[in-house]
């Protein structure tokens, strides 16, 4: 979620009417790879591979102009220094997601749809800023990636597509303003077809004049999971659940308990390869207690730098127990 999409997400929070039940989680939030994933940086949108050992993620500066999307391993219970995947590191890329079977890897840039041409710039009242459009890398026989390939289709149009989310028929969820989005972002779906994706169709989830951004779509489809204000949100923004209904449409979104929200920013949900496993964006950190034990200048240093200095970090948190109390099983 980018600075501009927060300052909309602010401008279009309801007032707090009564709060609805709120779904529990287990309490037990952990940062993933402290010091070398989620550090003093931002880190967003863990994509992990179908091993659970390879990890692809959004690690960008904290105003998030400079976005690469990077890849760690993780051996014999460490994880290795991030590198930047072989598709990144020109453009501006971010939030990177596999295909369920783990063949493909999807993710959005503002990459020129033709070698030579001029990369895509999105403009919203007369702010011009990087666009994106919906790419994805095909994993190869020798187990590299393939040269980025376009997706076609209108859920590219206006070059405003965020956090792509794949369901295992193909079908792709994705965050987007459009011209049936009202004044705030909303989350569609675009089909996947015999000829392509068809038209995006916006996902029905309640009233229009909440954010509702970052979609991680179940596989199955039985539940989708994205970042936004209900109305009931600790910070700007929480992370929500909704479920599938017996006649198919979406029910009323949930917000998660347990530790999986805070009083800072929640947002870019994904699920882990593990029943339950959800992996969010959070620039959570300690409360500064005064007078705090006084710092030397190596120990301020070290603190202001680290990853619990405001920065978003990648948090491992379970719902296997939400999940579950829905009927949901692995």
């Amino acid at each position: 979620m980018s600075a501009r999409k927060l300052i909309a997400l602010a401008a279009c929070v309801a007032a707090v009417s009564a709060l609805p039940w709120m779904v529990r989680a287990a309490p037990a939030a952990a940062l993933l790879g402290p010091g070398v994933i989620s550090t003093g940086l931002q880190e967003t949108t863990a994509a992990f591979a179908p091993d659970g050992d390879t990890v692809y993620f959004l690690r960008s500066d904290l105003s998030e102009k400079d976005d690469t999307i990077v890849y760690a391993q993780r051996r014999d219970g460490r994880w290795s220094t991030p590198q930047v995947a072989t598709f990144s590191g020109r453009w501006h890329d971010s939030e990177p997601t596999f295909s369920p079977d783990g063949r493909r890897l999807y993710f959005v840039s503002n990459r020129p749809l033709r070698p030579g041409g001029a990369p895509l710039v999105a403009e919203v009242a007369g702010h011009r800023f990087a666009g994106t459009n919906l790419w994805y890398v095909e994993r190869q026989a020798d187990g590299r990636w393939s040269a980025p390939v376009h997706v076609e289709g209108a859920l590219n149009d206006g070059a405003q597509i965020y956090n792509p989310s794949v369901a295992a028929n193909g079908d792709i969820y994705f965050s987007a303003h459009r011209v049936d989005s009202g004044k705030a972002y909303q989350i569609y779906v675009a089909r996947r077809t015999a000829h392509g994706y068809a038209a995006p169709e916006r996902v029905a989830l309640g009233d229009l004049a909440h954010n509702r951004m970052d979609p991680a779509i179940d596989p199955r489809q039985r539940f989708l999971l994205f970042a936004g204000d209900e109305g009931d949100a600790l910070g700007r923004a929480d992370i929500y659940i909704a479920f599938r209904q017996p006649d198919g449409r979406w029910g009323r979104p949930e917000h998660l308990g347990g530790e999986v929200n805070s009083e800072a920013l929640e947002n870019a949900p994904t699920l882990g390869r593990r029943f339950g496993e959800l992996y969010v964006s959070s620039n959570r950190q300690p409360a500064v207690a005064f007078p705090k034990p006084r710092d030397d200048a190596r120990s301020l240093q070290q603190r202001l730098s680290g990853p619990l200095n405001g920065s978003r970090n990648l948090w491992r948190v379970d719902i296997a127990g939400v999940l579950r109390a829905h009927g949901i099983a692995p």
